[in-house]
């Protein structure tokens, strides 16, 4: 799915300045979409919900480990 990995990619670059939503119609997908986005990135265990600034998602802390070995 193109839109998830977009959506993951600009969450990560987001670090909490927009809402979940806001950033998904920033990058063009509406708040349907994007819910379904957050659902699917939650199921994976890629995001987990947390209070990051304005955002309620952040990556999930296992995520976190593996991006910094790349």
């Amino acid at each position: 799915m193109e839109d998830k990995d977009r959506y993951f990619k600009a969450l990560v670059e987001n670090n909490g300045k927009l809402n979940e939503i806001d950033l998904g119609e920033n990058i063009g997908i509406d708040e349907e979409e994007t819910r379904k986005i957050i659902v699917e990135l939650l199921l994976e265990h890629k995001i987990e919900y947390m209070e990051n600034g304005s955002c309620n998602y952040g990556l999930n802390k296992t995520t976190k480990r593996k991006n910094k070995s790349r």
